[in-house]
């Protein structure tokens, strides 16, 4: 039997709870399905609001071919099929679920297919995809925000499923309470509707839902934490973000829901050392050997003492200095390379095995740091169109001042920040 929430999911977007302010009568995606139009777009919002139900919705009622890939699971070869397929079905439909989880060649990929009107995109995220996705992807597409549930359309909802669903009214259940429900929700229709089936199959036929059978329920229930799902990625990211944010009380919080979720250690690990790097840098350069090191005893120790270990680096790290330098560095310095990628090696800093290349040039003029006054001496070592070019700006932490007046030392106003 399909799960309640996706035997409840609605077929046209007159039947959907909540976005009104996208599919109320008048609004711009209702304006659509009137008008049988169609453009490409983003679907941004939390987890379970319907981003998946409104596009299968809008496809249903163009009657349009429609496709769904997950980019959790899908790459570059599945999206290739997916577009061969839609070249001859006119008006097709492509749906991409977590589409910021497409790296950026997977989204040049999908450019070409959706600037030429192969397929009409439906993209939905989680995360704001001014960030996640590619700048000519996002201007061909118009971006709709979509809101978390509020309590009376997740009240409706149970409703809904109380009145339609025919294994529902099979339980003989009364619904006397529903705050419980709501609180657990969180705004999210879908894990309201896995909840309540949760409840429901778990007590007796006729019994009544109240607040504190709820929480009985859930308390003798599994966790629910799906390690491939939606959850998994709210969690960690909650956990990511409170180290981030110098939190630790919320970064071991996290942690302990991801080992109670039994989520894998290494993975967790991983994640601390990434930390370690993009978020503290050389703001604190310590935190990068403290996360390789607790990762290697992770690997040593096992569960459940690793998550001692864990705690410890959740703790140090949401504690340290914050500083993402180094991480803009290399993001500056990438997208440099896109438009500068084929800037010549000065001659100076090429290497000469050689008597040909000698004679050209090669090497000529290179002067030998270590030949020089502490170890130093000021040459350019940028191709000749980018001298002068600054990547690198430290923060303001203490250790990064340090490092701040270290380079202006040596290269002046190269250096001066």
């Amino acid at each position: 039997m399909k799960p309640l929430a996706e035997r409840l999911r609605p077929q046209t977007i007159i039947e959907m709870v909540g976005q009104q302010h996208l599919i109320g009568k008048g609004k711009v995606l209702s304006g659509m399905v009137e008008n049988k139009v169609l453009h490409s777009m983003i679907l941004w919002g939390p987890p379970g609001v319907g981003k998946t139900t409104l596009a299968q919705c809008l496809a249903n009622s163009l009657d349009a071919p429609f496709f769904i890939l997950s980019a959790i699971n899908s790459g570059v070869k599945e999206l290739r099929e997916v577009i061969q397929q839609a070249e001859s079905l006119p008006k097709a439909i492509l749906f991409i679920d977590e589409i910021h989880r497409f790296s950026k060649s997977q989204q040049d990929a999908l450019l070409g297919a959706v600037e030429k009107g192969v397929v009409t995109l439906i993209g939905a995220t989680t995360e704001n995809p001014s960030f996640e996705v590619i700048a000519a992807l996002l201007s061909r597409c118009q971006v709709y925000t979509l809101k978390a549930l509020q309590e009376d359309e997740l009240k409706t909802l149970i409703s809904r499923a109380l009145e339609e669903d025919q294994w529902v009214q099979s339980r003989q259940v009364k619904v006397e309470e529903m705050e419980a429900l709501i609180h657990f929700s969180g705004g999210d229709a879908r894990k309201l509707l896995n909840l309540f089936e949760l409840v429901v199959n778990s007590l007796p036929s006729a019994s009544i839902v109240t607040n504190e059978a709820v929480k009985e329920v859930l308390q003798t229930k599994t966790m629910l934490y799906d390690k491939s799902g939606e959850m998994h990625y709210d969690i960690i990211s909650a956990f990511i973000k409170s180290i981030r944010g110098s939190d630790p009380n919320a970064g071991v919080y996290w942690l302990a829901r991801l080992l109670a979720g039994g989520e894998d250690l290494n993975f967790i690990a991983r994640r601390l050392v990434i930390l370690a790097s993009e978020d503290i840098g050389n703001a604190n350069p310590t935190a990068l050997v403290m996360a390789t090191t607790a990762m290697q005893a992770v690997q040593m120790v096992g569960h459940p003492e690793s998550r001692i270990i864990l705690s410890q680096v959740v703790t140090y790290l949401a504690s340290s200095p914050k500083s993402n330098a180094s991480y803009e560095a290399i993001n500056a310095a990438q997208a440099l390379v896109q438009t500068t990628g084929d800037a010549p090696v000065p001659l100076h800093l090429r290497n000469a095995p050689t008597r040909l290349m000698k004679n050209m040039g090669y090497g000529k003029e290179y002067k030998y740091a270590h030949a020089y006054p502490g170890n130093f001496v000021p040459q350019e070592y940028m191709p000749d169109a980018l001298q002068q070019k600054v990547l690198y700006t430290p923060g303001n932490s203490a250790r990064e001042q340090e490092l701040r007046t270290y380079l202006k030392s040596r290269w002046k106003d190269k250096y001066s920040y």
